[in-house]
């Protein structure tokens, strides 16, 4: 190989920077020279105003990706749940790690539980999918925004600000923080983001050199169960600022996906679930896609699309 430095495009929240030193770490294990280059996006430059109603999609990889075509760097590691359904035809999803666990987490001030809580309990969260699934679940809770990075929003309810906030657990985990945690909140009650807990690494088609050095991070198992869900995504045409829920598992060669549309104000939620072999995983994104429009997810997205 004649690569003599990869330069990796990051976010630079000390989330975003583990998971970039992450893969660092990887591939410095195989002896290449590796550094981090950090890249502030639009979604970290708005901190004040609900990603809902910034608008657009990819807010927190657009100018990331910029860099990676202008080729100022080789690769770029992401939350998959920040990646929009479509992007640049010139780059690519070259390798997504093993996931790590991809439930949303409660984390509260006096460690109560979620059904425990007192009525009309303040949640922290800006994310539409939880506020409406939650809302389905107690109806009487209230919801603020709290957008940030993880340590600013845990020290928000610290201060008091809310009764408990609600976080994926996978960055909980990443950053050793488990301990936080107040409890899980199983899929069903709260169905997770796409791609929720796994990593991507995008990277230039045309670079076939760093594709090759990269290739060993794959996971074909989280490949599998995350191509169903952003196949899903990409057929309703959804951002990851819209009211979409979707969490697929593999067990003895076979997928299950379970998907979730929302309106936006948590009165309908239409869910879908069904079971492919693990080679139709894309095709089962899509079906379950068609099976949630058909049920009424098309009159939802067009409605909040028009509003946009």
């Amino acid at each position: 190989m004649s690569k003599t430095l990869i330069k990796i495009g990051s976010r630079g929240s000390k989330l975003a920077l583990w998971q970039a030193e992450w893969v660092q770490d990887q591939l410095q294990g195989k002896g290449l020279r590796v550094e981090i280059q950090k890249i502030k996006t639009t979604g970290d430059k708005i901190l004040d105003v609900p990603l809902a109603k910034v608008g657009g999609k990819g807010l927190f990889v657009k100018e990331i990706e910029e860099a990676l075509i202008r080729k100022e760097i080789d690769l770029a590691v992401h939350s998959m749940k920040d990646v929009p359904s479509e992007i640049p035809e010139s780059l690519h999803l070259a390798a997504i790690p093993r996931r790590e666990d991809p439930r949303d987490a409660v984390i509260s001030r006096n460690g109560v539980k979620l059904a425990d809580l007192p009525n009309e309990a303040t949640i922290g969260t800006s994310s539409l999918r939880r506020q409406t699934q939650l809302a389905a679940f107690r109806p009487d809770l209230k919801f603020v925004m709290l957008r940030g990075n993880l340590d600013t929003r845990i020290r928000k309810l610290e201060e008091g600000n809310f009764d408990a906030i609600i976080l994926a657990a996978a960055g909980l985990h990443r950053l050793g923080w488990k301990k936080l945690i107040t409890e899980y909140l199983s899929p069903e009650i709260v169905l997770p983001a796409i791609g929720q807990g796994a990593l991507g690494i995008e990277c230039r088609r045309k670079d076939q050199e760093t594709n090759t050095l990269i290739a060993f991070l794959n996971d074909s198992e989280t490949v599998c169960t995350v191509s169903a869900e952003r196949a899903m995504l990409i057929r309703l045409e959804g951002g990851c600022q819209v009211p979409i829920g979707g969490y697929s598992t593999l067990s003895e060669g076979r997928v299950t996906l379970k998907g979730l549309v929302a309106s936006l104000d948590g009165k309908q939620i239409i869910c879908e679930s069904q079971t492919a072999d693990a080679s139709e995983a894309s095709q089962l994104g899509i079906a379950v896609a068609e099976s949630l429009l058909a049920k009424g997810a098309d009159r939802i997205l067009r409605e909040i699309y028009e509003d946009d």
